[in-house]
């Protein structure tokens, strides 16, 4: 099963200031325990809103907004996924996770990536095809 693990932004982090020496690596060494365990698929912390874009849809109209934007506390920060036998897992991974803000509150939310068996039921024809070229509801390695 896929997990993923989002952050979400601090006030600090929005406004371009880098975590410290120490916290980056108290955090490489609990990647580093994922990756040896073999539960890590992909990790990254994203840039502040400020350089970021919205895009929003209504109906055939497209609208971009440049960041950045309100509410630091409502955008992501960085995201990992983790393949791990359950939730319960994933949850304990977390729980490991070094909190890099001392002093702040900080929280991570986990979230169950769909899996290729959970579309069987709209998976026609015309949908096998298209993940035959470009992957819609492939496996992940």
């Amino acid at each position: 099963m896929r997990f993923m693990v989002i952050t979400k932004m601090t006030d600090e982090a929005e406004a371009g200031q880098l975590p410290s020496t120490e916290a980056m690596v108290e955090m490489g060494r609990y990647m580093e325990d994922l990756v040896k365990a073999g539960v890590l698929i992909a990790a990254d912390g994203l840039q502040p809103t400020s350089k970021g874009a919205r895009v929003r849809f209504d109906g055939d109209d497209r609208t971009v907004v440049d960041g950045p934007f309100a509410e630091a506390k409502e955008v992501i920060a960085s995201f990992s996924i983790l393949d791990v036998a359950s939730r319960e897992e994933a949850i304990e991974w977390v729980k490991r996770t070094p909190n890099v803000v001392p002093g702040r509150v900080f929280e991570a939310e986990i979230r169950q990536i769909f899996e290729p068996e959970d579309f069987a039921e709209v998976a026609t024809d015309e949908v096998k095809a298209f993940d035959d070229n470009v992957g819609v509801l492939r496996q992940h390695d």
